[in-house]
């Protein structure tokens, strides 16, 4: 028998037009051993139609988890403890079932993987992945689903589409698999696509490819990305919105100018200090000190407190709330508090506007 609150009929309230999906303080909690980790606190997000959302932060932080609630793909021992998510007239943490699930996940909103090659079936050939997808989800006949999925091979610069719809995946390239990948997740022509770190398994010159890809697709079928990484490098190249996760928490949030350029969160800053592409030669490459505190345990004060060369007395106490910097800017550090002192932020993130230049002029001054 169904518990009575799933049974009981609740208000969605509308969104804004330019919402297509709102988290409203969401908690993620998970078994582990026996004891219980929190690893998502209190997030409130919206995400704007037909904008590609870039979440970063360090491995662990929560950036995969979070959007793992999005198509009800935590783990048997994760749980929604707390909060709505608003998507399409609906309350997304009320889905309990694969049914409930089904008209969701791959249709609405898919999702890219990490590594390919895990998400290929290696014993089944290429086209009949692709096809699968159309014939179930949009009730297509064998020869359209064929059609339709060598039409979408080409699409993702797969050359002689037609004859390697009949190929395996050890047969492709890990760049290829990947595109294939995209081809799966495009199938649906769902509204939003989660790319989970789609490029961390590829070399350089082929993750600038699969970025350039998603961006070119995204334009042209008009859905909304979330763009989940660890690299601000790439987000760089891909974004229009940044959320900066710590602790299972959002800590900034703002446009790709705004955290980049204006960056007002001690982490934004430790994590733009630390970027590869911002040195120089003859210095030393910044590096963030200490771990992330447990999230076993319940977080007093700011959970960058102790990493966090910047720290006031109330950081270990009270936790800040989310500072309005601007219109499109927000970050949660008591540094924003008017009654706060003012501090140097480090100097190379004074200095990246003219780091940025010199490393698409190679280093030459074009005035």
């Amino acid at each position: 028998m169904e518990k009575e609150k799933d049974t009981v009929s609740e208000e969605i309230p509308t969104l804004p037009e330019n919402v297509i999906i709102s988290m409203q303080n969401i908690v993620v909690k998970f078994m582990v051993r026996g004891r219980e980790l929190t690893a998502i606190r209190n997030v409130n997000l919206d995400v704007y139609r037909g904008e590609t959302l870039a979440i970063v932060g360090e491995s662990g932080s929560g950036k995969s988890v979070m959007t793992k609630t999005l198509t009800g793909m935590l783990e048997s021992n994760g749980r929604i403890a707390d909060g709505h998510i608003y998507y399409d007239g609906k309350d997304l943490t009320k889905n309990v079932t694969f049914k409930d699930w089904q008209s969701i996940r791959g249709k609405k909103i898919a999702t890219i993987f990490q590594d390919p090659m895990t998400s290929l079936n290696p014993l089944r050939r290429i086209g009949s992945q692709i096809a699968e997808v159309i014939r179930i989800h949009r009730g297509a006949s064998k020869e359209e689903a064929k059609r339709e999925a060598i039409e979408l091979l080409r699409r993702v610069g797969i050359k002689d589409a037609e004859n390697r719809y009949n190929d395996f995946p050890f047969q492709y390239s890990g760049g290829m698999r990947q595109r294939v990948v995209i081809a799966i997740a495009l199938a649906c022509r769902p509204e939003i696509l989660i790319c989970d770190e789609p490029t961390t398994a590829l070399d350089v010159t082929i993750q600038a490819q699969i970025i350039d890809l998603i961006k070119e697709l995204a334009k042209e079928y008009g859905f909304t990305v979330l763009f989940i990484t660890h690299d601000l490098g790439v987000v760089a190249n891909v974004a229009d919105r940044v959320a900066v996760m710590y602790c299972g928490q959002i800590v900034e949030i703002g446009t790709a100018d705004d955290v980049f350029y204006d960056s007002r969160h001690p982490y934004t800053w430790a994590l733009l200090s630390s970027l590869p592409q911002l040195g120089k030669k003859g210095e030393d490459l910044y590096a963030i000190h200490g771990t992330p505190p447990s999230l076993y345990n319940e977080i007093r004060g700011d959970a960058f407190a102790q990493r966090n060369p910047y720290a006031l007395v109330v950081d270990y106490i009270e936790e800040p709330p989310m500072f309005k910097v601007s219109d499109t800017h927000y970050a949660k550090t008591w540094l924003l508090d008017p009654r706060a002192p003012k501090v140097q932020r480090p100097a190379i993130i004074d200095e990246i506007p003219e780091r940025v230049k010199e490393i698409y002029t190679g280093g030459k001054n074009n005035g």
